[in-house]
């Protein structure tokens, strides 16, 4: 089930107060990718995420999977191809003078090259002030991750450091879909070097959420599904959701944080 069905659309140009005054109303429409049934809305905090998005496994507590679905929101569309457009036009120049790299200092990505960027240029600014009204209580931190996964790339499970950055992290995908899967995990698995192991020799008495990541969607996570679960995004071979393959090429993500 949809989280809404008011069948109301708010033009991509309409003003911030206007999709305020507007909580918990989506526009649905059916479109199709990759033989999935996505829906398009204009979302605010308070709307959960999109069910469509989100495959359950394992036997979740009914209390967690209510607080995931409220904490793990994905707004399908939330920028159009002439933005992402924009947005790659400005860090495409400069991620082109960095190499791939394979090694990361906890071992948690592979293949993958970053940066991060406090100015941007006034269309671009403008998406991210979108962002942080959506995404955040207040305000986001200046500098913007930028990270780079080139198509044989992984990231593997992990629960970002809270050293880094506060209860909320809030992304945009650029160039491809992709599956990100988050498992509920405790403090002793989510520094265990062999986490993988332990996910496919316990998978009975595990329960996680694969999420699907359209292209030019965003993507906000917060809460518990920031302490309490494990996130990756699944390698190109093995990005399945609801049975079908989701092509993952090059995928860029626009990440904007919170002060821890």
């Amino acid at each position: 089930m949809f989280a809404c069905f008011s069948c109301i659309r708010v033009p991509r140009n309409s003003s911030t107060l206007l999709l305020r005054s507007l909580p918990g109303l989506c526009s649905i429409r059916n479109v199709h990718r990759t033989g999935i049934l996505l829906s398009e809305g204009v979302n605010d905090a308070s709307v959960p995420a999109t069910p469509s998005c989100v495959s359950f496994f394992g036997q979740w507590p009914e209390e967690d999977r209510t607080t995931f679905v409220k904490d793990m929101r994905v707004l399908d569309r939330f920028i159009d191809e002439k933005e992402e457009g924009s947005l790659l036009e400005e860090i495409e120049p400069y991620l082109k003078r960095l190499r791939y790299e394979f090694d990361h200092w906890d071992d948690a990505i592979h293949g993958y090259r970053e940066t991060e960027r406090k100015h941007w240029y006034p269309a671009n600014r403008a998406i991210l002030d979108r962002i942080v009204s959506i995404a955040f209580e207040g305000t986001a931190m200046p500098y913007v991750h930028v990270l780079d996964l080139a198509e044989e790339g992984v990231i593997k499970p992990h629960v970002d450091s809270v050293r880094y950055c506060g209860n909320t992290i809030a992304g945009v995908s650029l160039l491809s879909d992709s599956v990100m899967r988050l498992v509920r995990t405790n403090d002793e698995e989510q520094t265990n070097a062999e986490y993988r192991q332990i996910f496919s020799q316990e998978r009975h008495i595990k329960y996680w959420a694969d999420v699907l990541l359209p292209r030019r969607s965003l993507y906000v996570m917060k809460h518990t599904a920031r302490y309490k679960y494990t996130h990756e995004i699944l390698p190109a071979k093995e990005s399945l959701f609801r049975d079908k393959l989701i092509k993952k090429t090059r995928r860029i993500s626009i990440i904007c944080r919170n002060d821890p």
